[in-house]
Protein backbone atom coordinates (compact mmCIF):
# COMPACT_ATOMS: atom_id res chain seq x y z
CA UNK A 1 0.00 0.00 0.00
CA UNK A 2 1.65 2.95 -0.89
CA UNK A 3 1.80 6.13 0.96
CA UNK A 4 -1.11 8.02 -0.39
CA UNK A 5 -3.35 5.20 -0.11
CA UNK A 6 -2.52 5.20 3.79
CA UNK A 7 -3.01 8.74 4.08
CA UNK A 8 -6.68 8.76 2.77
CA UNK A 9 -6.98 5.48 4.48
CA UNK A 10 -6.24 7.76 8.26
CA UNK A 11 -8.15 11.01 7.09
CA UNK A 12 -11.61 9.78 5.53
CA UNK A 13 -12.39 8.62 8.56
CA UNK A 14 -11.56 11.81 10.24
CA UNK A 15 -13.43 14.06 7.74
CA UNK A 16 -16.28 12.05 8.21
CA UNK A 17 -16.66 12.35 11.52
CA UNK A 18 -16.07 15.78 11.34
CA UNK A 19 -18.39 16.72 8.18
CA UNK A 20 -21.11 14.49 10.74
CA UNK A 21 -20.55 16.75 13.58
CA UNK A 22 -20.41 19.91 12.06
CA UNK A 23 -23.62 18.13 10.46
CA UNK A 24 -25.08 18.22 14.18
CA UNK A 25 -23.58 21.02 15.10
CA UNK A 26 -25.84 23.32 12.97
CA UNK A 27 -28.90 21.29 12.71
CA UNK A 28 -31.78 23.16 12.85
CA UNK A 29 -33.10 23.27 16.49
CA UNK A 30 -36.50 22.02 17.52
CA UNK A 31 -39.01 23.98 17.82
CA UNK A 32 -41.21 24.23 20.94
CA UNK A 33 -44.83 23.95 20.54
CA UNK A 34 -48.05 22.96 22.93
CA UNK A 35 -49.61 19.80 21.02
CA UNK A 36 -53.43 18.82 21.92
CA UNK A 37 -55.08 15.43 21.15
CA UNK A 38 -57.69 15.36 18.48
CA UNK A 39 -60.80 13.93 20.25
CA UNK A 40 -64.52 13.91 20.52
CA UNK A 41 -67.34 15.39 23.05
CA UNK A 42 -70.14 17.53 23.21
CA UNK A 43 -70.06 20.87 21.17
CA UNK A 44 -72.39 24.14 21.44
CA UNK A 45 -72.82 26.94 19.31
CA UNK A 46 -74.73 29.84 20.62
CA UNK A 47 -74.69 33.75 20.60
CA UNK A 48 -74.68 35.63 24.19
CA UNK A 49 -74.33 39.25 25.65
CA UNK A 50 -75.84 41.22 28.85
CA UNK A 51 -79.12 41.25 29.25
CA UNK A 52 -81.63 42.25 32.00
CA UNK A 53 -84.87 40.77 33.69
CA UNK A 54 -88.07 42.27 33.35
CA UNK A 55 -91.59 41.68 34.78
CA UNK A 56 -93.63 40.27 31.69
CA UNK A 57 -96.64 42.99 32.04
CA UNK A 58 -95.86 46.25 33.83
CA UNK A 59 -98.22 48.81 34.55
CA UNK A 60 -97.53 52.55 34.94
CA UNK A 61 -99.78 54.57 37.20
CA UNK A 62 -100.25 57.92 36.42
CA UNK A 63 -102.07 60.56 37.72
CA UNK A 64 -105.50 61.09 36.38
CA UNK A 65 -105.83 65.04 37.03
CA UNK A 66 -103.30 67.79 38.22
CA UNK A 67 -103.01 69.08 41.21
CA UNK A 68 -101.21 68.49 44.97
CA UNK A 69 -100.48 64.56 45.42
CA UNK A 70 -100.20 63.78 49.42
CA UNK A 71 -97.17 61.57 49.83
CA UNK A 72 -97.42 58.10 48.61
CA UNK A 73 -97.19 55.44 51.72
CA UNK A 74 -96.81 52.35 49.87
CA UNK A 75 -93.03 51.19 49.28
CA UNK A 76 -91.66 48.67 46.87
CA UNK A 77 -92.22 45.16 47.29
CA UNK A 78 -95.94 45.92 48.90
CA UNK A 79 -98.81 44.19 47.58
CA UNK A 80 -101.61 45.85 46.06
CA UNK A 81 -105.39 44.46 44.93
CA UNK A 82 -106.72 45.59 42.04
CA UNK A 83 -109.60 48.60 42.23
CA UNK A 84 -108.84 48.51 45.86
CA UNK A 85 -105.28 49.39 47.09
CA UNK A 86 -105.29 53.16 46.93
CA UNK A 87 -101.69 54.41 45.15
CA UNK A 88 -102.31 57.98 45.71
CA UNK A 89 -104.58 60.77 46.47
CA UNK A 90 -104.86 64.19 44.89
CA UNK A 91 -106.24 67.30 46.12
CA UNK A 92 -106.48 70.87 44.66
CA UNK A 93 -103.28 72.62 43.87
CA UNK A 94 -102.25 76.09 46.00
CA UNK A 95 -103.10 79.49 44.55
CA UNK A 96 -100.18 80.87 42.69
CA UNK A 97 -98.45 84.43 44.04
CA UNK A 98 -99.83 87.55 42.64
CA UNK A 99 -96.77 89.81 40.54
CA UNK A 100 -97.68 93.47 41.92
CA UNK A 101 -99.51 94.34 38.68
CA UNK A 102 -102.29 92.08 39.34
CA UNK A 103 -102.18 92.15 43.05
CA UNK A 104 -103.22 96.25 42.94
CA UNK A 105 -105.72 94.89 39.96
CA UNK A 106 -107.21 92.59 42.05
CA UNK A 107 -107.22 94.85 45.28
CA UNK A 108 -108.65 97.36 43.02
CA UNK A 109 -111.98 94.85 42.32
CA UNK A 110 -112.31 93.39 45.46
CA UNK A 111 -113.44 97.49 46.49
CA UNK A 112 -115.24 97.89 43.23
CA UNK A 113 -117.36 94.51 44.44
CA UNK A 114 -117.51 96.01 47.80
CA UNK A 115 -119.15 99.06 46.84
CA UNK A 116 -121.12 97.09 44.44
CA UNK A 117 -122.51 95.04 47.39
CA UNK A 118 -122.61 98.18 49.61
CA UNK A 119 -125.26 99.58 47.12
CA UNK A 120 -127.20 96.83 46.59
CA UNK A 121 -127.56 96.25 50.24
CA UNK A 122 -129.32 99.69 50.31
CA UNK A 123 -131.53 99.15 47.64
CA UNK A 124 -133.22 96.20 49.67
CA UNK A 125 -133.44 98.72 52.17
CA UNK A 126 -135.23 100.69 50.20
CA UNK A 127 -137.64 98.27 48.72
CA UNK A 128 -138.41 96.90 51.95
CA UNK A 129 -139.38 100.22 53.10
CA UNK A 130 -141.23 100.48 49.84
CA UNK A 131 -142.88 97.64 50.34
CA UNK A 132 -143.75 97.93 54.10
CA UNK A 133 -145.25 101.38 53.04
CA UNK A 134 -147.52 99.82 50.13
CA UNK A 135 -148.80 96.76 52.42
CA UNK A 136 -149.53 99.50 55.23
CA UNK A 137 -151.77 101.62 52.57
CA UNK A 138 -153.11 98.29 51.26
CA UNK A 139 -154.92 97.66 54.96
CA UNK A 140 -155.46 100.85 55.48
CA UNK A 141 -157.67 100.30 51.68
CA UNK A 142 -159.07 97.32 52.80
CA UNK A 143 -160.68 98.93 55.89
CA UNK A 144 -162.17 101.51 53.87
CA UNK A 145 -163.16 99.39 50.94
CA UNK A 146 -165.21 97.49 53.70
CA UNK A 147 -167.45 100.36 54.32
CA UNK A 148 -167.24 101.38 50.69
CA UNK A 149 -165.48 104.58 51.46
CA UNK A 150 -163.26 104.40 48.74
CA UNK A 151 -163.89 102.43 45.02
CA UNK A 152 -162.70 99.11 44.15
CA UNK A 153 -160.58 100.57 41.63
CA UNK A 154 -158.67 101.96 44.77
CA UNK A 155 -158.57 98.34 46.22
CA UNK A 156 -157.23 97.26 42.83
CA UNK A 157 -154.36 99.96 42.63
CA UNK A 158 -153.66 99.44 46.12
CA UNK A 159 -152.66 95.51 45.64
CA UNK A 160 -151.06 96.35 42.31
CA UNK A 161 -148.75 98.79 44.46
CA UNK A 162 -148.01 95.82 47.29
CA UNK A 163 -147.41 93.37 44.52
CA UNK A 164 -145.06 95.44 42.71
CA UNK A 165 -143.27 96.35 45.67
CA UNK A 166 -142.83 92.85 46.85
CA UNK A 167 -141.57 92.16 43.47
CA UNK A 168 -139.00 94.88 43.76
CA UNK A 169 -137.81 93.79 46.38
CA UNK A 170 -137.15 90.26 45.71
CA UNK A 171 -135.64 92.00 42.22
CA UNK A 172 -133.07 93.94 44.80
CA UNK A 173 -132.38 90.90 46.93
CA UNK A 174 -131.50 88.81 43.97
CA UNK A 175 -129.40 91.72 43.19
CA UNK A 176 -127.47 91.39 46.36
CA UNK A 177 -126.79 87.88 46.07
CA UNK A 178 -124.94 88.94 42.67
CA UNK A 179 -122.99 91.44 44.49
CA UNK A 180 -121.99 89.19 47.10
CA UNK A 181 -120.70 86.44 44.50
CA UNK A 182 -118.57 89.06 42.81
CA UNK A 183 -117.05 90.11 46.20
CA UNK A 184 -116.21 86.63 47.03
CA UNK A 185 -115.05 86.29 43.31
CA UNK A 186 -113.05 89.32 43.87
CA UNK A 187 -111.42 88.48 46.81
CA UNK A 188 -110.63 84.94 46.17
CA UNK A 189 -108.48 86.36 43.35
CA UNK A 190 -106.35 87.70 45.98
CA UNK A 191 -105.85 84.61 47.56
CA UNK A 192 -102.15 83.19 48.10
CA UNK A 193 -100.61 80.05 49.10
CA UNK A 194 -100.24 80.89 52.49
CA UNK A 195 -103.86 81.91 52.69
CA UNK A 196 -104.74 78.52 51.84
CA UNK A 197 -105.73 76.07 54.90
CA UNK A 198 -105.37 72.32 54.69
CA UNK A 199 -108.29 70.52 55.66
CA UNK A 200 -108.02 67.78 58.27
CA UNK A 201 -110.40 65.44 55.55
CA UNK A 202 -108.48 65.27 52.07
CA UNK A 203 -111.70 66.40 49.35
CA UNK A 204 -109.04 64.33 46.87
CA UNK A 205 -109.13 62.47 44.07
CA UNK A 206 -107.94 58.84 44.86
CA UNK A 207 -105.85 57.11 42.49
CA UNK A 208 -106.89 52.97 42.46
CA UNK A 209 -104.39 49.89 41.43
CA UNK A 210 -105.13 49.23 38.24
CA UNK A 211 -103.91 45.15 38.68
CA UNK A 212 -103.28 43.13 41.42
CA UNK A 213 -99.70 42.62 42.15
CA UNK A 214 -96.51 44.25 43.93
CA UNK A 215 -95.12 47.84 43.98
CA UNK A 216 -92.25 47.55 41.69
CA UNK A 217 -91.05 51.27 41.81
CA UNK A 218 -92.47 54.68 43.46
CA UNK A 219 -91.49 57.17 40.88
CA UNK A 220 -92.44 60.01 42.80
CA UNK A 221 -92.93 59.43 46.45
CA UNK A 222 -92.76 62.76 47.92
CA UNK A 223 -95.92 65.24 48.44
CA UNK A 224 -95.76 67.74 45.78
CA UNK A 225 -97.65 69.20 42.44
CA UNK A 226 -98.21 66.90 39.55
CA UNK A 227 -99.60 67.29 36.01
CA UNK A 228 -101.70 65.05 34.43
CA UNK A 229 -99.90 62.24 33.13
CA UNK A 230 -97.06 62.34 36.18
CA UNK A 231 -95.74 58.77 36.43
CA UNK A 232 -96.55 57.94 40.36
CA UNK A 233 -95.89 54.12 41.03
CA UNK A 234 -95.18 50.98 38.99
CA UNK A 235 -97.34 48.04 39.36
CA UNK A 236 -96.45 44.39 38.05
CA UNK A 237 -96.03 40.76 39.32
CA UNK A 238 -92.74 39.62 40.11
CA UNK A 239 -93.81 36.04 39.52
CA UNK A 240 -94.27 36.64 35.55
CA UNK A 241 -90.24 37.20 34.60
CA UNK A 242 -88.69 37.45 31.45
CA UNK A 243 -85.29 38.01 30.32
CA UNK A 244 -84.50 39.95 27.41
CA UNK A 245 -80.99 40.98 25.72
CA UNK A 246 -79.93 43.04 22.87
CA UNK A 247 -78.11 41.23 20.30
CA UNK A 248 -76.51 42.47 17.28
CA UNK A 249 -78.72 42.30 14.09
CA UNK A 250 -76.09 39.76 12.73
CA UNK A 251 -76.68 37.50 15.70
CA UNK A 252 -80.46 38.20 15.89
CA UNK A 253 -81.44 36.96 12.59
CA UNK A 254 -79.77 33.32 13.59
CA UNK A 255 -81.87 33.18 16.83
CA UNK A 256 -86.00 31.63 15.99
CA UNK A 257 -88.65 31.30 18.78
CA UNK A 258 -88.23 27.95 20.61
CA UNK A 259 -84.51 27.88 20.86
CA UNK A 260 -83.41 26.50 23.89
CA UNK A 261 -81.45 29.62 26.20
CA UNK A 262 -78.93 28.79 29.26
CA UNK A 263 -79.62 31.64 31.75
CA UNK A 264 -75.97 32.65 33.45
CA UNK A 265 -74.04 34.66 36.02
CA UNK A 266 -77.42 35.27 37.53
CA UNK A 267 -76.05 34.99 41.18
CA UNK A 268 -77.83 31.41 41.61
CA UNK A 269 -75.43 28.71 42.18
CA UNK A 270 -76.35 27.07 38.67
CA UNK A 271 -77.41 28.12 34.81
CA UNK A 272 -81.02 28.71 34.32
CA UNK A 273 -83.09 27.26 31.54
CA UNK A 274 -84.99 28.72 29.35
CA UNK A 275 -86.35 29.17 25.90
CA UNK A 276 -86.79 32.40 23.31
CA UNK A 277 -90.30 33.28 23.00
CA UNK A 278 -90.17 36.23 20.46
CA UNK A 279 -87.24 37.67 18.57
CA UNK A 280 -88.53 41.59 18.04
CA UNK A 281 -88.66 42.56 14.42
CA UNK A 282 -87.85 46.26 15.11
CA UNK A 283 -84.23 47.18 15.62
CA UNK A 284 -82.59 50.20 17.36
CA UNK A 285 -79.17 52.15 16.98
CA UNK A 286 -76.67 51.66 20.35
CA UNK A 287 -73.59 53.51 21.03
CA UNK A 288 -71.34 51.07 22.53
CA UNK A 289 -68.59 51.24 25.63
CA UNK A 290 -65.94 52.41 22.44
CA UNK A 291 -68.18 54.63 20.72
CA UNK A 292 -69.31 52.35 18.04
CA UNK A 293 -72.75 52.17 16.53
CA UNK A 294 -74.22 48.98 16.34
CA UNK A 295 -77.35 48.05 15.14
CA UNK A 296 -79.41 45.97 17.93
CA UNK A 297 -82.45 43.94 18.55
CA UNK A 298 -84.29 42.86 21.45
CA UNK A 299 -84.51 39.04 22.16
CA UNK A 300 -87.22 38.07 24.62
CA UNK A 301 -86.43 34.85 26.62
CA UNK A 302 -88.98 32.64 28.87
CA UNK A 303 -87.32 31.25 32.01
CA UNK A 304 -88.34 27.70 32.30
CA UNK A 305 -87.22 26.75 36.02
CA UNK A 306 -89.76 26.28 38.83
CA UNK A 307 -89.80 30.20 40.70
CA UNK A 308 -88.76 28.35 43.78
CA UNK A 309 -85.45 28.25 41.47
CA UNK A 310 -85.12 31.64 41.16
CA UNK A 311 -87.48 33.18 43.76
CA UNK A 312 -84.68 36.00 44.47
CA UNK A 313 -84.38 37.56 40.97
CA UNK A 314 -86.39 40.70 40.62
CA UNK A 315 -87.22 43.34 37.83
CA UNK A 316 -84.42 44.90 35.69
CA UNK A 317 -81.55 42.18 37.58
CA UNK A 318 -78.75 41.87 35.21
CA UNK A 319 -78.30 38.59 33.36
CA UNK A 320 -75.98 36.35 31.08
CA UNK A 321 -77.88 34.94 28.64
CA UNK A 322 -76.48 32.52 26.01
CA UNK A 323 -78.71 31.40 23.15
CA UNK A 324 -78.11 28.07 21.75
CA UNK A 325 -78.25 27.68 17.40
CA UNK A 326 -76.80 24.48 17.29
CA UNK A 327 -75.37 21.71 20.05
CA UNK A 328 -74.40 17.80 19.48
CA UNK A 329 -73.64 15.58 22.20
CA UNK A 330 -70.50 13.65 20.42
CA UNK A 331 -68.38 15.36 17.07
CA UNK A 332 -64.64 15.57 16.63
CA UNK A 333 -63.12 18.72 17.17
CA UNK A 334 -60.16 20.95 17.06
CA UNK A 335 -59.66 24.02 18.98
CA UNK A 336 -59.95 26.82 17.01
CA UNK A 337 -56.08 28.08 18.06
CA UNK A 338 -54.77 25.15 15.94
CA UNK A 339 -56.34 26.44 12.54
CA UNK A 340 -54.76 28.72 9.87
CA UNK A 341 -55.96 29.43 6.01
CA UNK A 342 -53.81 27.66 3.85
CA UNK A 343 -55.16 29.05 0.69
CA UNK A 344 -58.86 28.29 0.32
CA UNK A 345 -58.80 25.48 3.41
CA UNK A 346 -58.38 25.52 6.52
CA UNK A 347 -55.03 23.67 7.50
CA UNK A 348 -53.40 22.18 10.97
CA UNK A 349 -50.06 21.57 11.75
CA UNK A 350 -49.93 17.70 12.66
CA UNK A 351 -47.45 15.73 14.72
CA UNK A 352 -45.72 12.80 12.59
CA UNK A 353 -43.35 11.57 14.35
CA UNK A 354 -41.85 14.46 15.89
CA UNK A 355 -42.06 16.54 12.70
CA UNK A 356 -44.23 18.92 11.70
CA UNK A 357 -46.73 17.49 9.40
CA UNK A 358 -49.10 20.13 6.82
CA UNK A 359 -52.78 18.64 6.89
CA UNK A 360 -56.05 20.62 5.13
CA UNK A 361 -58.96 19.72 7.09
CA UNK A 362 -62.52 20.46 6.47
CA UNK A 363 -64.59 22.23 9.10
CA UNK A 364 -68.16 22.33 10.69
CA UNK A 365 -69.62 24.13 13.55
CA UNK A 366 -67.50 26.70 15.53
CA UNK A 367 -68.35 28.30 18.66
CA UNK A 368 -65.21 30.68 19.18
CA UNK A 369 -63.25 28.08 21.06
CA UNK A 370 -63.40 24.84 19.03
CA UNK A 371 -64.71 23.55 15.62
CA UNK A 372 -66.19 20.98 14.60
CA UNK A 373 -63.96 18.35 12.34
CA UNK A 374 -65.58 16.95 9.38
CA UNK A 375 -62.71 15.50 7.65
CA UNK A 376 -58.72 15.53 7.52
CA UNK A 377 -57.80 14.15 10.98
CA UNK A 378 -58.14 11.21 13.38
CA UNK A 379 -59.12 10.91 16.32
CA UNK A 380 -56.18 10.51 19.03
CA UNK A 381 -53.76 12.92 16.42
CA UNK A 382 -52.00 15.25 18.08
CA UNK A 383 -52.20 19.28 16.22
CA UNK A 384 -49.91 22.21 16.91
CA UNK A 385 -51.86 25.23 19.33
CA UNK A 386 -50.63 28.42 17.63
CA UNK A 387 -48.52 27.73 15.16
CA UNK A 388 -45.37 30.23 15.07
CA UNK A 389 -43.73 31.24 12.08
CA UNK A 390 -40.76 28.84 12.95
CA UNK A 391 -43.11 26.15 11.89
CA UNK A 392 -43.34 24.39 8.26
CA UNK A 393 -43.68 21.14 7.09
CA UNK A 394 -41.02 18.96 8.38
CA UNK A 395 -39.84 21.16 11.40
CA UNK A 396 -38.57 19.18 14.38
CA UNK A 397 -41.48 19.70 17.44
CA UNK A 398 -40.37 19.67 20.96
CA UNK A 399 -43.93 19.59 22.80
CA UNK A 400 -43.85 21.88 25.95
CA UNK A 401 -44.10 20.93 29.43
Amino acid sequence: MTAAAKRILFWAPLSLALVLALLWLFRPAAVPVDLVTIGRGPLTVSVSDEGETRVRDMYVVSAPVPGQMRRIELEAGDDVVADRTVIAQIEPSDPSFLDVRSAAEARASLDAAAAARTHAEAQVRRAQAELDFAQSELARIRVLAKSHTVSANDLDASESRAKAADAALAEARAELKVRQSEYEVARARLMTPASRKRAAECDCVSVYSPVSGEVLRVVKESEGVVQSGTPLVEIGDPDQLEVVVDLLSADAVRVQPGQRAIIEAWGGPRPLEGVVRRVEPFGFTKVSALGIEEQRVNVVIDIKEPRQQWARLGHGYRVEPRIVLWEARDVMKVPLSALFRQGQQWAVFVDDGGRAGLRTVEIGHENGLEAEVLAGLNEGERVVLHPADRVSPGTRLEPRG
